[in-house]
């Protein structure tokens, strides 16, 4: 059995900072690829930036320049740095990875969400 448990969601001031955590746990050999989705009210999940196991990343063309992606393999645990936060950022943040488990299965899993709301 394998969680991911995202944390950091909270309400901010535009122009403000926030930092997302997502820690995996369980029954994991490998986790390939982590990313960042987001779903605001009445709009489909979107993707907001990946990072490989090897430390390469993409972004979202309305994130670039603000967001980072990044991850510590040691605690299998993936972060995203959101500066200079605008209201329409504003969404339900889920994290997801690719993981291979101890008895070689492959699936990708999901948390749950972290609501980040950027209000004045």
């Amino acid at each position: 059995q394998v969680q991911l448990v995202e944390s950091g969601g909270g309400l901010v001031q535009p122009g403000g900072s926030l930092r997302l955590s997502c820690a995996a746990s369980g029954s994991i050999f490998r986790i390939n690829a982590m990313g960042w989705y987001r779903q605001a009210p009445g709009k489909e999940r979107e993707l907001v930036a990946t990072i490989t196991s090897g430390g390469s990343t993409s972004y979202a063309d309305s994130v670039k320049g603000r967001f980072t992606i990044s991850r510590d393999n040691a605690k299998n645990t993936v972060y995203l740095q959101m500066n200079s936060l605008k209201p329409e950022d504003t969404a339900v943040y889920y994290c997801n990875a690719d993981i291979i488990g101890y008895y070689g299965d492959y699936k990708i899993y999901w948390g749950k969400g972290t609501l980040v709301t950027v209000s004045s």
